[in-house]
């Protein structure tokens, strides 16, 4: 379980690290765009804190449910279904665009929000072309059965 842990830590400070920090990082450098929790501003921390909870959840899912990492050079032994799989299937997902959305707040940056609609795209087209074949393929009818109960994008 350690190991586990420690490679999907890895994977977190290099694929949604450079993601939701060091992309938006440069975007701000480029841009000038200057940190301000002033006012509605401050709105844009509760998206933030959002999608660094559910994150955090659904990484810890695919280490204790599914033995494996959210890597896809290390992936679940077992289809992750519980706590927020439960509702819909990319919980990853939406949480990235959520803390990327409150980025784009807080910044007030318009580049930044461009960024939270490519990244979604991104990872849109990632789930439909590359891990919806993979998980079909590696369980089989249960991941058939999993999506008819649950939604790709919208919680139900």
């Amino acid at each position: 379980m350690t190991g586990l842990l420690i490679r999907t830590l890895v994977f977190t400070v290099v694929v949604p690290a450079t993601m939701a920090a060091y992309i938006p990082w440069a975007i701000i450098g480029a841009t000038g765009d200057r940190f301000d929790v002033s006012g509605l501003r401050a709105l844009g921390l509760v998206p933030i804190a959002a999608g660094l909870v559910v994150g955090a959840v659904c990484f810890a899912g695919f280490v204790v449910e599914g033995r494996g990492t959210p890597a896809p050079y290390d992936p679940p032994r077992r289809l992750v279904t519980g706590v927020l799989y439960q509702r819909v299937r990319n919980p990853i997902y939406l949480a990235g665009t959520s803390l990327l959305l409150g980025e784009s707040i807080v910044f007030g940056s318009y580049a930044l929000l461009a960024w939270t609609a490519a990244a979604w795209l991104i990872w849109h087209l990632t789930v439909v072309l590359y891990e919806e074949p993979g998980l079909r393929a590696r369980f089989d009818g249960a991941y058939d059965d999993y999506t008819r109960r649950v939604s790709r994008w919208i919680p139900r």
